[in-house]
């Protein structure tokens, strides 16, 4: 490498990592699967009136795409045996656009709901794989990399999201944005093509042996706590805060979605800016310093005055919540550095325990009246997050400044 090119990379934190092939390839996956979600969830009201479906009905469903995701995160590590890297990321990113247009087209709730779970299920193996390949390269380079690369999945919601308040607008259904949604998610899966095993993203061999599942779970356990707290913050502030706003903080339905749109950007703003604030100061601190800010901004949710008050306090927890979850998928990427695919398959179990978690005690306080106790129990359990700060710590070979170079 140059030392022009050093230079480069350095200035720009993951910069280099992107210019790669792999890098760029990887942040077509990420893109995908933030575009997918989003597009899945803005477009649930419209889902909903069309088939007439109950509140109840609803959330059991979301409950069970989660539950899906979940099963689905188990499907990742054999599809990334047999087939390697690039190929079981195109698969799982078929497998969403291929849920979306099974959504868009169904004739009848059956359908539906197959289009659902079918989303869950290839979310959750789309999740292990593109968390694996993460972790190799940041292995690979040396620096950390999974904030930049959570940062273009959340670029990606923001614009599908922005997508369907367009199309809608534009009085397309929710087919025509759904199917538009999977046509973009097509284009994005040849993004994979390649070599199943590259030289930067090396998955486990066929038949590589995982690590003992007791031994897992037992070092995975504050990493997973932490991860479980995270989605609930996430789960809570991105379902129910246009609905606090607006009910409990008398907020007009036009100004009630700002809350939403100032954690989305506090979110793109912080993984944004992540991996170079680890770069310079490592993981440990900024677990401990994100992980008080999110509590600050939770506390002002809670007991925010108006709705003005509460728009600043959601970005505030977008910013703290942000980082949080790549590093401590980072983190557990390096237990087991020759099986990161069995590790990140059983921590997905607490990312959507945490969603579950989440949408369902926030909607039962909401419903009883008690909003601002569902921003104020996770922030007192924000408030112990930075207990478990010392098990992000990189322990071995180090992540370097600078990386090793553009592979």
């Amino acid at each position: 490498m140059s030392v022009t090119s050093q230079n480069a990379t350095r200035t720009v934190p993951g910069s280099g990592v992107l210019r790669s092939g792999a890098g760029r390839a990887l942040s077509g996956a990420f893109f995908a699967q933030g575009f997918s979600i989003a597009a899945v969830f803005t477009t649930v009201p419209a889902v909903r009136q069309h088939f007439g479906l109950s509140t109840t009905a609803v959330t059991v469903l979301l409950v069970g795409v989660s539950l899906a995701a979940g099963a689905g995160s188990f499907l990742g590590p054999p599809m990334l045996r047999q087939y390697g890297d690039r190929a079981a990321t195109r698969l799982a990113v078929l497998g969403l656009a291929t849920a979306l247009l099974l959504i868009a087209g169904a004739p009848a709730r059956p359908a539906v709901i197959g289009g659902y779970l079918l989303f869950g299920l290839a979310l959750g193996g789309l999740d292990v794989t593109v968390n694996t390949r993460a972790a190799a390269l940041e292995r690979h380079h040396g620096r950390s990399v999974f904030a930049t690369f959570y940062a273009c999945a959340g670029a990606a919601g923001i614009l599908a999201a922005l997508g369907t308040a367009g199309t809608t607008g534009a009085g397309w259904t929710f087919r025509g944005t759904l199917a538009a949604a999977a046509a973009v998610v097509v284009l994005l899966s040849l993004a994979q093509r390649g070599p199943g095993r590259t030289a930067e993203t090396v998955s486990p061999a066929p038949g590589a042996a995982g690590p003992a599942g007791r031994a897992v779970w037992v070092r995975l356990l504050p990493l997973g706590g932490v991860l479980m707290c995270v989605y609930v913050i996430d789960s809570t502030v991105s379902a129910w805060t246009t609905v606090y706003l607006h009910q409990a903080l008398h907020a007009t339905l036009s100004t009630a979605p700002f809350a939403y749109a100032a954690y989305q950007a506090g979110t793109l703003l912080g993984r944004s800016l992540g991996d170079g604030v680890v770069r310079r100061l490592g993981p440990v601190p900024v677990v401990c310093a994100f992980a008080l800010l999110a509590a600050l901004g939770l506390a002002g949710l809670a007991l925010a005055p108006g709705w003005v008050p509460a728009v600043p306090a959601a970005g505030t927890a977008g910013l703290g919540a942000s980082v949080l979850i790549p590093l401590t998928v980072a983190a557990a990427g390096r237990l087991w550095p020759d099986a990161p695919d069995a590790v990140l398959a059983r921590l997905n179990v607490f990312n959507y325990a945490g969603v579950v978690t989440g949408g369902a005690l926030s909607g039962l306080l909401g419903s009883g009246g008690h909003f601002r106790l569902a921003y104020a129990l996770p922030a007192c359990a924000a408030v112990l997050l930075p207990l478990a700060a010392p098990c992000f710590a990189v322990r071995g070979a180090r992540l370097r400044p600078g990386g090793s170079g553009e592979g």
